[in-house]
């Protein structure tokens, strides 16, 4: 196992001339130099709740993930919910944050009247759709999880739709074929994500089978939902080795951590745990926090990492889980403030001042990301890459 706690990787080094209106050099001035943002991405799922506490979500992310669940943005065949996606999609874009579709497709919140297609409709429509979203969001989405949870199709029975249909018939490599080169042509800027939560060997049997088909994705998407306990920073580890050998970037698409009570472990779907309340705890969130640093730590310090995206910033979202960063009513628990400890703290370059030397160059040794240079009362902006 390798260790990459130096985070060299996630540093770099440029040098500026700094210049006056005039355009000469400016040797021995003083500057002052800021972060802007981190190249890399740091998201939070973007639906309703979570914009709810826009500052506390501005305040620490640079990356959303809206919903895309085609059954929710289309119920009724013709009449998508374009219009909302859209205004969410931009409400990010004006503030500065990149933005991801989550899905295109997926057979667990496909369409319902797709029930009514023959097998031989299915796949057109579905390609279709992915045409018409990725078209109307293209310059406002630059990411999408194309295809989700392929590895349980098509003997998963639990939702006999139209899609696990096509995908009985096609088979799984074909139908993720198609579903990418649509994603592809619709927008050939987007990064297409193959997203998935089991990965076991046969998440590792598909990916190899897609590639070796020739199937080109830009990311492979790991879920990482720890409602039943921790995985701990040796588990964390080996699953991304398990995967950086397809010399692939690795998106942790899906995070999360409880601040209550674990999810007992012989729950097989997370999906099935009812219960009628459940709550945060000190004890929870002091261990949330924790737990929490320490994942995040492991995923920055790996050079193959480029993404982490935590499920929901407030208490009460997928399965009413106490999984948030803020309960539920918006005040932030002790894994915010740990998180934010790390994002805008340790791994991050406040307003620092600097001073060019008697050539009027500066060299600037930070994080990977954007920043901001002030001199004089001007301000340029400049990236480190």
């Amino acid at each position: 196992m390798v260790s990459h706690a130096s985070l060299d990787h996630r540093r770099g080094t440029t040098t500026l001339t700094v210049t006056g209106p005039d355009g000469a050099p400016l040797p021995h001035r003083d500057v002052v130099v800021a972060q802007r943002d981190h190249a890399f991405r740091f998201g939070c799922t973007g639906f309703d709740a979570d914009r709810t506490f826009a500052a506390q979500w501005l305040g620490l992310f640079n990356t959303a993930t809206l919903p895309f669940y085609w059954g929710q943005f289309e119920p009724v065949r013709g009449l998508p919910e374009t219009a909302r996606l859209r205004a969410a999609a931009q409400w990010f874009a004006d503030r500065g944050v990149q933005v991801k579709g989550h899905p295109l497709a997926w057979h667990t919140e496909t369409a319902p009247w797709l029930d009514e297609l023959t097998t031989a409709e299915v796949v057109p429509a579905q390609l279709a759709r992915i045409d018409r979203e990725v078209r109307e969001f293209a310059g406002l989405i630059g990411a999408w999880d194309v295809i989700n949870e392929v590895v349980i199709m098509p003997i998963f029975d639990r939702y006999p739709n139209g899609l696990t249909r096509a995908c009985r018939a096609l088979g799984r490599i074909p139908l993720v074929r198609h579903v990418f080169e649509a994603a592809r042509a619709a927008d050939p800027t987007a990064t297409l994500l193959l997203n998935d939560f089991d990965l076991s060997a046969a998440y590792e049997c598909l990916i190899e089978g897609l590639l070796e088909a020739g199937v080109r994705i830009d990311a492979l998407g790991l879920q990482s939902h720890m409602h039943q306990g921790y995985w701990g920073e040796e588990r964390t580890l080996a699953t991304i080795e398990r995967f950086a050998r397809y010399g692939l970037p690795l998106h942790f698409t899906e995070t999360t951590l409880v601040s209550g009570a674990l999810m007992p472990a012989h729950i097989e779907d997370l999906n099935d745990y009812k219960v009628p309340a459940w709550p945060s705890t000190p004890e929870g969130e002091s261990r949330q926090a924790d737990e929490l640093e320490r994942h995040y730590r492991t995923l920055f310090g790996h050079p193959s990492v480029q993404a982490v995206t935590y499920w929901g910033l407030p208490d009460g979202g997928w399965l009413n889980a106490p999984s948030g960063l803020l309960r539920a009513d918006g005040s932030p628990k002790p894994a915010y403030e740990a998180l934010h400890s790390l994002v805008r703290g340790e791994w991050w370059l406040p307003p620092t001042r600097m001073t060019t030397n008697a050539s009027g160059e500066l060299t600037v040794t930070a994080f990977h990301g954007d920043y901001d240079l002030t001199v004089d009362g001007r301000t340029v902006q400049f990236s480190i890459a």
